[in-house]
């Protein structure tokens, strides 16, 4: 039950952050007054209540965990799901674009050090050498909402009005807190640890290459992500009560792939985020020349959101191996790389289609973002192989 409350909150947080995507054009037509008139600029605007939340998520991940270096794991999940109940119930109810933004922001903050106290505590609960799987179950709730919860949300949101979605989204925040208060273990914190030592790793520049790598080589997948409704409708021709189906054809694949990546992070991490980079460009190839039928629209969007999601568990465990002793900051600093994907993929998205170059256009965009983000991974790796043999030729000794 312990596992199943960390999924839980993975899924709400899956259904707040990707359920935005499924109602942008009604978010758009509502609140908008010029989306009539001009539907790709008012697509690409409310596309920016998307990379707000990502900013949140980046802002709050450093701040927050900081913050919080002391504080036990368990109770800071506690406060964290209570913010996030505030900030789903505050996105319903905003009367306007501009305050729907700021409360889409707020929602943000308490995103990435959620996640990362949730991998630590699943790490916990699954013992030693799981670390991978650990990570998985954590995350796994996130590509399950995409299955079922966005698509339920976005069919809410399509009969009773986008308001709707967020209060799902309130409710199983608040389930969340429920079932974390009877079921999860209250683990102690750690009074050595402070604000200042928490922050320390980001001395390290092979870090900041890692906060590169999630932050650009993601973004590839939320490029196409963000947009997909309008790919459903405009592209590929099909009703709009096809939307719920494609983004289950991406949750799927997410699920999937999530315990697929923490199955090779435990096996082989280097190996794990090559592979996977990889196999998500070709995907992402794949959809930018068949996504006009539909058939290749949910074969293509499946590989790449098992891709994607295939990436996460070896990213975060090379984070947060990364960080050392401070795993809390390790773990949550990869979901605000993730967020400045997700940042980044709805921007360029926004601007190829605001250009005037057509609804598949992120898709080359996003190829164009996995390829950085695939030498990025092998520029870190090769630092690391180097480091390694310093460390041979200086000791005699290899490094684990």
């Amino acid at each position: 039950m312990a596992l199943f409350t960390l999924a839980l909150g993975g899924f709400a947080i899956g259904v707040t952050e990707f359920a935005t995507m499924g109602v942008l054009p009604n978010i758009a037509e509502d609140l908008l007054p010029d989306f009539a008139s001009n539907p790709a600029k008012g697509i690409a605007q409310a596309g920016t209540l998307i990379t707000l939340y990502a900013v949140g998520v980046v802002v709050g991940a450093p701040v927050i965990t900081a913050l919080a270096a002391r504080v036990s794991q368990t109770t800071l999940a506690f406060w964290l799901l209570g913010a996030f109940t505030a900030g789903s119930r505050a996105s319903a109810v905003a009367p306007t674009f501009e305050t729907l933004a700021i409360a889409r922001f707020i929602a943000g903050l308490p995103h990435a050090t959620f996640f990362g106290a949730a991998a630590l505590l699943a790490g916990r609960l699954m013992g030693p050498g799981n670390q991978g799987k650990g990570i998985a179950i954590a995350m796994s709730g996130l590509p399950i909402a995409n299955v079922l919860g966005v698509p339920l949300a976005t069919w809410i949101g399509q009969t009773l009005g986008w308001r709707w979605a967020y209060v799902l989204v309130s409710i199983l925040f608040a389930a969340t807190l429920l079932l974390g208060l009877r079921f999860l273990p209250r683990y102690p914190g750690d009074a050595t640890l402070s604000p200042l030592r928490s922050l320390a790793s980001f001395k390290n520049i092979r870090i900041w290459i890692m906060v590169a790598l999630g932050a650009i080589g993601f973004g590839g997948f939320f490029a196409v992500y963000s947009y997909i409704a309008e790919v459903v409708t405009r592209v590929t021709s099909l009703p709009e009560s096809s939307i719920p189906l494609v983004l289950s054809a991406i949750g799927i694949g997410m699920t999937i792939g999530t315990f697929f990546g923490g199955w090779m992070a435990d096996r082989n991490g280097p190996r794990a985020i090559l592979l996977s980079f990889a196999a998500l460009i070709v995907s992402l190839s794949l959809y930018v020349t068949t996504a006009a039928t539909p058939v290749g629209l949910i074969i293509s969007v499946f590989l790449v959101g098992f891709w994607f999601s295939a990436l996460l568990p070896a990213v975060q465990s090379r984070f947060i191996r990364m960080a050392r002793e401070a795993e809390l900051m390790g773990s949550a600093i990869t979901h605000a790389a993730f967020n400045v994907a997700n940042a980044l993929g709805a921007w360029l998205g926004g601007l190829v289609i605001a250009a005037g170059f057509g609804y598949l256009a992120p898709g080359w965009a996003g190829i164009l973002l996995a390829v950085i983000g695939a030498l990025l991974a092998i520029l870190s790796l090769s630092i690391t192989k180097r480091d390694r043999h310093r460390s041979i030729d200086t000791t005699g000794i290899r490094l684990p």
